[in-house]
């Protein structure tokens, strides 16, 4: 596998090898062997709730844990320490099936004690969408976060071959494909979890 440089990423977008959408800075998004992202506007945090744990196998829907917040331009979401948040990045981005890629959080970021990702840094082949961030604040302070702000970046690496089933394929369990806003897991559609389930209703 080898990573693209900036000259490469420059040519996949003008093939539409590439899709990134709105890229409306490319001379300053565009890095030696990235892109720069910016965060959308649309958050998820978990509500306080009274529960000893998040447990798969339980029937309540996941999304009862969790609460959206919309911010408006110019407004900051604030993340404090200890918080868990998801968002999505602004620009929506397709990736063809010889393509995979790899978010990862910028150094100005990084160095404020925010990580953009937990452990969902993979995008997998044919995937299209909005990226989903899964931001963590490990540092002392709270941090401000703006829609709009470049927070990641995105890195792309060629494979030996094109994928058989790339993300999106029919016979593939592609859950998150065409994500617009952050998306609450759907770890509850997983087939080893859902099997398990429906093995106790029986």
């Amino acid at each position: 596998m080898a990573i693209l440089s900036d000259q490469d990423i420059r040519k996949y977008l003008e093939m539409k090898k590439i899709i990134i959408e709105p890229l409306e800075d490319p001379d300053r998004q565009i890095q030696p062997s990235s892109v720069d992202l910016r965060i959308g506007s649309e958050f998820k945090g978990f509500r306080i709730i009274r529960q000893p744990c998040i447990d798969p196998l339980d029937p309540t829907d996941l999304e009862s844990y969790m609460e959206s917040f919309h911010i408006e331009q110019g407004s900051p979401f604030i993340i404090h320490p200890g918080e868990f948040a998801l968002a999505t990045t602004y620009e929506t981005v397709e990736l063809p099936d010889d393509l995979v890629a790899r978010v990862e959080g910028r150094s100005s970021m990084g160095r404020l004690g925010i990580t953009m990702h937990v452990t969902a840094g993979y995008i997998d082949p044919g995937f299209r969408g909005k990226i989903t961030l899964e931001i963590s604040n490990i540092g002392k302070m709270p941090v401000a976060l703006y829609s709009g702000q470049r927070v990641c970046q995105i890195v792309f690496e060629t494979m030996t071959s094109p994928s058989l089933k790339p993300y999106g394929h029919p016979d593939r369990d592609s859950k998150y494909m065409d994500q617009e806003k952050p998306v609450t897991s759907k770890i509850k559609q997983d087939y080893e979890i859902r099997d398990r389930r429906q093995s106790r209703l029986i």
